[in-house]
């Protein structure tokens, strides 16, 4: 094996897999909600509105902090940042199990809820644009579409692995005198603490400093990278006012805004969407939750591998989200039918996550380091804000109507913004 496909192969079994348990881990202490919030509705009297803002302010805290956790990453150093995100919002995640116990009883039931959602957005701000920005120093643009693929499939993972788990947990650990959802918290929030101390020593921050690769292997991919950071300079300053003045920076951020809003809107209210279906069993019900996610992760490694070797960003980012708009509205159409809403459910779930590989290559191939961080920070921050607004109009919407079907009106609409958009991207095609 030459030396590029030999250091390529190194670098990916070295990092992928770690950097997938991580984001996995915190796709899980994000969304855990969706499940735990069967039984807190019962228990603490919260509305569908309640946990969908709940759910969505998680995102408000998220925005504060993205860009300089970004910035961090890339002017100082990955690995002890992303060990301090994952130690922080492991910790709150533990704690959202005491919602309503004596620990916060000097706050309501809604403002415990709603401070811990809002701190542990704090806490993992920077985690996924740090990681994109992170994996730029390590893999040619040419690699990345494939690589952030490998990456980003711990988003439908986690929800394949997640959802039953949670379930489990909450329908069998009643421990201590602690109801299910509680230990679905403590049980999948002290995993984050653990692996923040791994990724201290795990994690190496440049290629330079790994003493896992060879000499030649190490040369070759430092020369690699900074002969495509030259070639980037020569087009322009290496200045974070680049990406504010780049229109395509404003338009991937409007993308990744509606698209968000749609995922999230989506992903948060499943199991309750799922639970509500008359004459299915816990089982029937796991699967259905558990089958778009297992077809979405199918998709994203296909799709961002046939974006790689065609070398086309585009359209493999716009068709995924025009594709996923109309199933979402399908899904709308037929909500009453079990079978129907299932099926096209299944289709939205194999095309909503599968743009992602194609678009996150956009801001780190077309602009210098500094700039693809700032740029990054500002399309997940802004982006992210739909975390909020998805969960937070589809559970109003479900609040006042008593049903879930006018809320995936105006997920699928969003979706549709977000692929109309993006078929003005700029084209990277070479």
């Amino acid at each position: 094996m030459d030396v590029a496909n030999r250091t390529r192969a190194k670098i990916t079994k070295r990092l992928i897999p770690f950097l997938l348990v991580l984001f996995f881990l915190a796709f899980l202490d994000r969304t855990n909600v969706s499940v735990a919030a069967i039984q807190m509705k019962t228990e603490l009297g919260f509305s569908e509105a309640i946990i969908g803002t709940g759910a969505g302010i998680f995102f408000l805290g998220y925005f504060l902090l993205e860009i300089p956790g970004t910035l961090i990453v890339e002017r100082w150093s990955a690995r002890k940042w992303i060990a301090r995100i994952m130690v922080s919002w492991g910790i709150i995640a533990t704690l959202m199990g005491f919602i309503g116990r004596p620990i916060f009883s000097a706050f309501g039931l809604e403002n415990q809820f709603y401070g811990l959602r809002f701190i542990l957005g704090l806490a993992e701000a920077g985690f996924f644009p740090g990681v994109i920005v992170y994996l730029s120093h390590w893999f040619r643009a040419e690699d990345r579409a494939k690589t952030k693929s490998l990456f980003l499939i711990g988003i439908p993972l986690a929800t394949i692995i997640s959802t039953p788990l949670s379930q489990f947990i909450m329908h069998s650990v009643n421990w201590l005198g602690f109801a299910g959802w509680r230990w679905v918290f403590f049980l999948e929030g002290v995993p984050s603490i653990i692996m923040g101390v791994v990724t201290w020593f795990y994690l190496t921050d440049r290629p330079e400093q790994a003493t896992w690769l060879e000499d030649d292997e190490r040369e070759w991919i430092t020369s690699e990278l900074a002969a495509e950071k030259a070639a980037k300079v020569s087009l322009g300053g290496d200045q974070i006012r680049e990406g504010l003045k780049n229109p395509q920076v404003w338009l991937l951020s409007a993308i990744y805004l509606f698209a968000v809003t749609g995922m999230y809107g989506f992903t948060f209210f499943l199991p309750s969407i799922v639970d509500r279906m008359k004459g299915t069993s816990v089982v029937v019900q796991t699967l259905i939750s558990v089958a778009p996610y297992v077809l979405g992760l199918g998709a994203m490694l296909w799709n961002g591998a046939h974006s790689d070797r065609t070398a086309e960003r585009r359209w493999h980012t716009a068709i995924p989200l025009l594709l996923a708009a109309v199933a979402m509205g399908f899904a709308a159409l037929f909500a009453s039918s079990t079978v129907l809403a299932t099926v096209f459910m299944c289709l939205l779930g194999m095309t909503l996550y599968a743009y992602l590989p194609a678009f996150w290559t956009h801001p780190t191939s077309t602009l210098t380091a500094s700039s693809a961080a700032f740029a990054v920070g500002l399309i997940n921050s802004i982006g992210n804000l739909g975390g909020f607004f998805g969960p937070k109009v589809v559970g109003e919407l479900k609040t006042r109507s008593g049903s879930f079907e006018s809320g995936l009106w105006f997920l699928a609409g969003c979706i549709l913004v977000a692929g109309i958009l993006s078929c003005a991207l700029k084209s990277m095609k070479k």
